[in-house]
Formats: C-alpha cells, structure tokens, sequence
C-alpha cells in the first residue's frame, strides 16, 4: 500500500465531505465569502453539488487503503481534471468580477489537492 495515496485520499475525502456538509445544510457561508448572492437558483445547485461531492468524499475513504490499480490511477486522475478545472475556474470567476476574492481560498484547497494527488500517482510510479 502506498501511504501518499491513503494520505491524499483521507484528506480529499474529509475535504470533500466538509463541502458536501456545507452545501447541502448551509450554501449561503460558502457563497457569501465568494461575494455571491444567495438565491433559490444557488442554492439548489449547491445543494445538488453538494451530492456530488458527498459521492466523491465517500469513493476516497472507500479507496484510500487499494492497492495500486488502474482503478486507483482512474480516481487520481479524475480527480486531478476536476481539481484543476475547479481552481481554473474559480481564477476566471474572480478575474471575470463573478466571485470576490475569497474564492481564492477554495482555489488555493483545489491546487493542495492537485499537488497531494500528483505526488501519491507519482510515487507509485517511482516504486514499481
């Protein structure tokens, strides 16, 4: 077993299911230190964001102790793509005037999980 990995995964998966928590019972915080209006349309895509998430925090506590597999680096590399997308798109969103500057926080969280992921994917691949 890879301990970067059961380390990346523990971490995205509480991570992940503190945003799932947060979008589903109380949007409005995350949207307000965004700089972004509550409104009914937010709050039910956070919401139903927040299942996606919740999905994704249960896959990785699931996973964090597999072994490598071609499943695994499936996990790693889908969540790297969303991860990366996520900060690219917070970064436009600020650039843009759509999101004030706290979204930064949540950009800087999605590139700690880029670099935790690329470091468990790399480290597997050193230890072949």
């Amino acid at each position: 077993m890879n301990t970067s990995f059961r380390n990346a995964a523990i971490l995205a998966a509480c991570i992940f299911l503190a945003l799932a928590l947060t979008w589903m019972f109380a949007p409005g915080v995350l949207l307000s230190r965004w700089g972004v209006d509550l409104s009914d349309s937010t709050g039910l895509m956070g919401r139903r964001a927040a299942a996606l998430y919740a999905g994704i925090g249960v896959m990785f506590l699931q996973a964090r102790n597999a072994a490598p597999s071609p499943a695994r680096s499936a996990l790693l590399s889908g969540a790297i793509v969303a991860c990366l997308l996520l900060a690219a798109l917070g970064t436009v969103e600020l650039i843009n005037g759509h999101a004030g500057p706290g979204i930064l926080v949540a950009v800087a969280i999605e590139i700690v999980l880029v670099m935790a992921f690329l470091y468990a994917a790399r480290t597997r691949q050193t230890h072949r």
